[in-house]
């Protein structure tokens, strides 16, 4: 029988990593949905610990310059589920998993596979560790092929763009003005692509958006009513 394109074998092509323990990989592929016995929520659980200590480990060699503010906020920027999910798909994870549940596809949204890439570095740590080798520096060396250029190429404010909830937020405080609120203004479209809009406000303040989701919305409008905070407190 011929071997599928999309089996997880080709994700290892992909990632650059052979397991010795092909189970592994199999529980980091197995949704809840599923339900078997072993999932990967308690991989995804190991996952997300050995994530965040890459990337701080990362900045912290690579930015020297940066104090703790800045390399705190950039952390949560690459490690935020749309970062995580798109190294997902760029990896083909979600076919991977859909192999892997040939008679019920798992849910394929952002959270679902950003979940099931912590659980596949779990995993990466594990085998390695069994094997014999170093799995934190396995780990590392993964996290450091996605993320160094980002890293190294990155300034101080690169979050205000990729994090424009929180900036919003903190410039509103710096200025002396209230919380933003986000209010949803309308939800259309079909269930499978539904489109949302949003309004976000501070103060007098306001700026609307659409999405694919209400978070993207949100996050379109903070993007927008930014450049009216800067100009008010200027005025």
């Amino acid at each position: 029988m011929a071997k599928r394109k999309d089996e997880p074998g080709e994700l290892e092509t992909r990632l650059g990593y052979r397991f010795s323990d092909p189970a592994l990989l199999q529980e980091a592929l197995t949704h809840t949905s599923a339900a078997r016995s072993r999932d990967n929520q308690r991989l995804e659980f190991l996952g997300d610990a050995l994530l965040n200590f890459s990337v701080a480990l990362l900045l912290h060699r690579e930015r020297p310059d940066w104090q703790e503010g800045p390399m705190s906020k950039f952390r949560g920027v690459l490690v935020r589920t749309e970062s995580l999910h798109q190294w997902a798909m760029d990896l083909g994870l979600d076919r991977a998993l859909a192999a892997t549940h040939p008679r019920k596809a798992p849910p394929m949204g952002p959270k679902p596979l950003a979940d099931a890439l912590e659980a596949l570095l779990a995993a990466i740590y594990l085998d390695a560790q069994a094997s014999g080798r170093d799995g934190a520096a396995t780990v590392q060396a993964a996290v450091e092929a996605r993320f160094l250029e980002p890293v190294r190429s990155a300034h101080p404010e690169a979050w205000t763009l990729l994090d424009p909830k929180t900036t919003l937020q903190e410039a509103a405080a710096r200025l002396g003005l209230p919380a933003p609120v986000y209010a949803q203004i309308s939800q259309s479209g079909p269930g499978h692509a539904p489109v949302f809009t949003v309004q976000a406000t501070v103060g007098s303040l306001s700026a609307e958006a659409r999405g694919p989701s209400r978070k993207r919305a949100e996050s379109d409008a903070a993007r927008q009513l930014l450049p009216q905070l800067t100009e008010s407190s200027q005025a």
